[in-house]
């Protein structure tokens, strides 16, 4: 299916003038799955155009403010607006209580159930009948799970041709050789989806970090993904900063992306020191060239273009 990836904050921490605090959203024509959800989250998405109503999971990696103070105000947001459809919440444990402080102390109803999944250990944690979600144990200073969404493999491409030379009417018995069904015609001969279609294709496989420093199970868990979405906070000179503070430098982000085998690496979380990100795209390309800095409102179409 077409997906784009929308980046709403990627500052660390504060927000600067130029950037929110962290929240990206992956969207589908029928769903939409935000990672994080920092304060001015709803903002940035009237700014986007990207609708409160939508089937809408939310998976938070960690219980730091930057992180999390946006969703009390995303939640009242949609009640406001008269949403209906459920939301499911994905996050540590703590999550709950934090939920529940707000809107006791706050006084606020929402219009729509939300379902809160506390996170007990890391492995999969949604799976549905196109894809699947994955949870493992960062390296921060608490609790911080990344996260590997993950496409199943789409049915290869339909060829009408084959189809009609092969007698099958248009229809319904076209419909069900597309979704990998094996059919029988009017005529009784039995006609299996690879007669008419071609070799299944890999879904996507896009990975969001949260905050972390650099550790040794990312590679198999983001391997060969298309799409990895890191913490850069700081650039390579505050390599001990970094590490004190459970975070990653370019350097130790891009060794992470050629480890995996991606295809793009993305940096966001971007500490408030730096008005310029030129250094910080400079020191990860020397490690791994397909490497871009995300900005607040970048838009990332997938399946995108490789260089």
């Amino acid at each position: 299916m077409s997906m784009r990836l929308v980046f709403l904050g990627t500052s660390a921490a504060t927000p600067t003038l130029k950037r929110s605090l962290p929240a990206t959203i992956l969207q589908s024509p029928t769903e939409q799955w935000i990672f994080d959800c920092g304060e001015n989250i709803q903002r940035q998405m009237m700014n986007t155009k990207i609708s409160f109503h939508k089937k809408t999971k939310i998976f938070l990696t960690h219980l730091h403010g930057d992180h999390v103070l946006g969703l009390p105000s995303l939640l009242q947001t949609m009640a406001l607006m008269d949403r209906k459809n459920p939301i499911q919440i994905y996050a540590p444990t703590g999550i709950k209580q934090f939920i529940n402080c707000c809107q006791q102390t706050l006084n606020f109803e929402l219009t729509y159930p939300i379902e809160i999944n506390e996170i007990i250990k890391p492995g999969t944690i949604v799976e549905e009948e196109t894809y699947t979600v994955k949870a493992i144990n960062a390296n921060h200073t608490i609790q911080n799970y990344s996260y590997s969404f993950e496409e199943k493999p789409h049915p290869g491409e339909f060829f009408p041709e084959k189809a009609i030379a092969l007698e099958i009417p248009e229809g319904e018995l076209w419909s069900k050789l597309q979704k990998g069904e094996t059919i029988k015609t009017l005529n009784n001969k039995i006609i299996t989806p690879n007669q008419v279609m071609g070799p299944t294709r890999k879904g996507k496989k896009i990975v969001y970090t949260g905050d972390t420093k650099p550790f040794e199970a990312f590679t198999e868990f983001a391997k060969n993904a298309d799409v990895i979405i890191h913490d850069c906070t700081f650039d390579d000179a505050l390599t001990t900063k970094a590490e004190t503070n459970g975070h990653s430098t370019p350097t130790q982000a891009a060794n992470q992306a050629k480890n995996a085998n991606a295809k793009l690496l993305i940096l966001t979380h971007i500490s408030a020191r730096y008005s310029y990100t030129d250094l910080l795209l400079q020191q990860a390309k020397k490690v791994f060239e397909n490497t871009i800095i995300a900005e607040d409102y970048y838009i990332l179409n997938l399946p995108f273009k490789e260089n």
